[in-house]
């Protein structure tokens, strides 16, 4: 009895559904009635040639097409084929739950920070957008994390607030868990909804942000300047008149009063201007050419006191020590000579170098002098030896970028060429090496500001830009683009606000890049004899 009844219930769902072999005679006539037969070659290529799959690929979908088809075999079929799997479970209850872990969903806003951080370093006119983003950071995390951050300091503060709070992913503790922020013990007339630590943050004081132009303040143009690496011609007086050596002769431009006077002319010797150097005074100027003659101008009387013969190559580096005048030449040689009496006092002759002599700067205290030459080495000498009593060969292009730093004594920065891009600091004290960074480009000149323990760079090859340095961080301050030819010579102004730079393209450019006022930590130091009058 149960063996019919089960039939006949199977009977009766074949009459609702029809069976399987039912419904696979009414496929194959609605095919023959869309057209052709089941073995003809027309249903074949509506459904699986190359060309019709070719054509699926590259044309709309078939709702927006004109003609779409009809037959059952180019559509999908109803039901795909799947296999149910049984969710299996133990003897066991074991919760799975993760709790709202807020510090996953707040990473997004933490990358984003980070990223806007290290925009900051790069562009220094957006530091108001920056700042309110960190606080607005740093407050979500006191109020939803239960973080402490209640005041920015530096900017390792900042990245500190920008660090997610360690939470505990374990469901169980043994042991009490922190007190939340909402349970905080407030003042009972206090009418504002977040926390104490957070109204902390919202006073504390911004530490103003400088901003830097990226826009000259000053162009001038200088025709003939010459696009060659190994030569220095700009200097900035310390009675604020810069000299620019064009072709054959040497220009004076006045900061205070813009007048623009010619100091000398080379063209009846049939000469040419490769390097120009103020003294410290700011009242004689040196002049280097390019058949290793030394010329020293009286700017104030615009004559000639002296010429220096000695090299037997053009002369591309100056460097004055009080009345001791430094040339560093193309034949090798760095020459030293007083120019008081250049006849009687001998020359002191420093050869070292292998190739070219590019770059010479004295040390501020004037004790020791820093070379850097075409053959990829710095040199540090003394004044008493004829022998450099550091060397160093780390660079592997021309050095030419070399800068003493004013605030710390002993440090020497340098620049390398185009296959090396990288700007390095020395101890000179312990002649040991310090950090350095890679720029990416040619590094041309580097000028320490005075007030402020920053340096600028200036690059050619293959970015022409200009870039500001935070020591010993080493984070870019800004970066400063305009010259369409490598950024050759470099210049700082007296008061150390404001620097110039010249460039193949024959024109000279004047930024405002250093802060001007001195620190007041710095100022009101009792070693400081020059801050009063005693």
């Amino acid at each position: 009895m149960a063996f019919s009844n089960r039939h006949a219930l199977d009977f009766q769902l074949r009459l609702l559904h029809g069976s399987p072999q039912s419904e696979l005679k009414r496929q194959r006539s609605q095919a023959l009635n869309a057209g052709g037969s089941p073995g003809s070659d027309s249903a074949m290529n509506m459904a699986g040639s190359p060309q019709a799959q070719q054509r699926n690929e590259n044309q709309k979908p078939w709702p927006n097409s004109p003609n779409p088809p009809n037959s059952l075999l180019a559509r999908s079929p109803l039901f795909s084929p799947s296999k149910k799997t049984r969710e299996r479970y133990s003897d066991r209850f074991i919760p799975a739950r993760a709790g709202n872990h807020w510090e996953t969903d707040f990473n997004l806003v933490q990358d984003r920070g980070l990223n806007s951080l290290r925009k900051t370093n790069r562009d220094a006119s957006e530091g108001s957008k920056d700042h309110s983003l960190l606080v607005y950071s740093s407050l979500l995390q006191n109020e939803i994390l239960g973080a402490s951050i209640e005041d920015f300091k530096d900017v390792s503060d900042e990245r500190r607030a920008l660090s997610p709070v360690p939470v505990s992913r374990n469901l169980f503790s043994y042991r009490s868990k922190r007190s939340a922020v909402i349970n905080e013990v407030t003042s009972p007339y206090s009418l504002t909804p977040i926390s104490s630590k957070s109204q902390k943050l919202l006073r504390s004081p911004r530490k103003a942000s400088r901003k830097i132009s990226k826009i000259p303040f000053k162009v001038l143009d200088a025709p003939e300047l010459q696009d060659d690496f190994y030569l220095n011609l700009v200097d900035w007086s310390s009675q604020n008149v810069l000299s620019v050596g064009l072709g054959p002769c040497v220009y004076l431009w006045s900061a205070c009063t813009s007048q623009v006077t010619r100091l000398c002319d080379l063209t009846p010797d049939n000469d040419t201007v490769t390097s120009v150097s103020w003294s410290e005074r700011g009242n004689l100027v040196s002049v280097g050419t390019h058949k290793g003659y030394v010329q020293v101008w009286d700017v104030a009387a615009s004559k000639k006191i002296n010429t220096l013969e000695g090299h037997t190559a053009r002369v591309g580096a100056l460097a004055w020590n009080g009345d001791m005048l430094s040339s560093g030449s193309r034949d090798r040689l760095i020459l030293q000579r007083d120019i008081r009496t250049p006849s009687v006092a001998p020359e002191k002759r420093l050869a070292g170098h292998r190739q070219e002599v590019c770059g010479l700067k004295w040390s501020p205290d004037n004790q020791y002098l820093a070379s850097g030459g075409n053959d990829n080495k710095l040199f540090v000498w003394n004044l008493s030896s004829d022998q450099p009593v550091h060397a160093y060969t780390e660079h592997k292009a021309a050095v030419k970028a070399i800068a003493w730093s004013p605030h710390h004594h002993g440090l020497l920065a340098s620049g390398g060429g185009t296959a090396d891009r990288c700007i390095r600091f020395w101890n000179t004290l312990t002649g040991q090496p310090m950090q350095s960074v890679d720029t990416g480009s040619q590094v041309c000149n580097l000028a320490w500001s005075k007030h402020a323990s920053e340096l600028v760079s200036t690059h050619g090859y293959s970015q022409n830009q200009i870039l500001v340095w935070k020591y010993p961080s080493l984070v870019q301050v800004a970066k400063l683009t305009g010259h369409n030819y490598r950024v050759l010579y470099l210049a700082v102004s007296p008061d150390g606000e404001a620097i110039v730079t010249g460039a193949g393209d024959e024109t000279l450019r004047f930024w405002n890049v250093f802060s001007k006022a001195r620190s007041q930590k710095e100022a009101k130091s009792a070693l400081n004899l020059f801050t009063s009058i005693r």
